[in-house]
């Protein structure tokens, strides 16, 4: 096993290598200048300065090699060209604050209830609340994140005069934002389980135990639901590094100050730092969260053997 972890930690040392150089290239191979007017506003002094701040005034070659020299030996990404001081590094770390309890405890309730549904659905094939839990689920796959959103605003802002519309800070400014996010996690673990589990009991496996006379509870438990199970984890991979970075739509519509909402503004404002700073922490959470993923499977399934 440690084998195995050291040699996929050596793969994602290098594909974040490959993530951040093409990352960098692309952005600054985008016409125009990503300083913008900002700087065609300055005296051409002033404008020089700024430019030699940011390092725009050297050859791409060297702005890279300084780049991942800053990355590589300080951890560092450098600063916002729309708010200058304002360090990348630490607005990551910062937001990514806000991202996560929010995406958090979607991901929480919506596996906990996403799961809890399914199982439902496979015991009662065919049956109303086999029929309920599938309803649920194509609204949560059909119904986009910002149409839930915006419904959910109406209802309980605007009608019912329940719950803030916008905010942070407050336990109330989680519960419609948690709600929107996790209707599509509910429906997705629903629909996965339920498959999963009715593949699992029409297994010979299974059928031995019944005949052998075990109960159908230790039947479910021990082993129709590990083994269901397993191909859902592997949804977690994208779903954990989605936590951090946040859902830029429902942080943007609540106004809630997490990474999303930083990345959208970025993107707006051309703050080619903060863009390239933000996809290189998506992508290290992405292939961190997939070696936890990948060493959970061998935990919950021991026939598989890792090399």
């Amino acid at each position: 096993m440690l084998k195995y972890v050291l040699k996929r930690i050596g793969y994602m040392l290098i594909t974040l290598f490959i993530i951040a150089t093409a990352t960098f290239f692309m952005m600054h191979s985008i016409p125009g200048d990503p300083l913008g007017a900002m700087a065609n506003k300055l005296p051409e002094q002033a404008k020089a300065n700024y430019y030699a701040k940011y390092g725009l005034d050297k050859p791409l070659t060297e702005q890279y090699t300084i780049f991942m020299k800053n990355l590589i030996t300080k951890g560092d990404l450098g600063e916002s060209l729309k708010y200058p001081g304002k360090s990348i590094t630490e607005t990551l770390l910062t937001n990514s604050k806000v991202s996560g309890v929010t995406g958090g405890l979607a991901l929480v309730f919506g596996v906990a209830i996403g799961v809890t549904l399914g199982i439902v659905a496979a015991l009662n094939k065919n049956k109303w609340p086999d029929y309920l839990v599938m309803f649920i689920a194509i609204l949560g796959i059909t119904i986009p994140v910002f149409v839930m959103a915006s419904l959910l605003q109406y209802l309980f802002t605007v009608k019912w005069m329940i719950l803030p519309t916008t905010g942070w800070g407050k336990p109330e400014n989680l519960v419609l934002p948690v709600i929107a996010m996790c209707f599509g996690t509910i429906a997705t673990y629903a629909r996965y389980l339920k498959s999963n589990m009715l593949e699992v009991m029409g297994q010979d496996y299974i059928l031995t135990a019944e005949a052998k006379g075990v109960s159908g509870f230790h039947i479910i438990k021990d082993h129709v639901l590990k083994n269901a199970f397993l191909p859902c984890i592997t949804i977690l991979g994208g779903q954990i590094s989605g936590i951090f970075t946040g859902s830029f739509v429902i942080e943007k519509m609540f106004g809630i100050p997490g990474l999303g909402f930083y990345y959208v503004s970025s993107i707006n404002d051309r703050d080619y730092t903060m863009i390239i700073g933000t996809t290189i922490f998506a992508a290290a959470l992405f292939v961190v969260a997939q070696l936890l993923i990948d060493i959970a499977y061998t935990i919950l399934d021991p026939r598989i053997r890792v090399k």
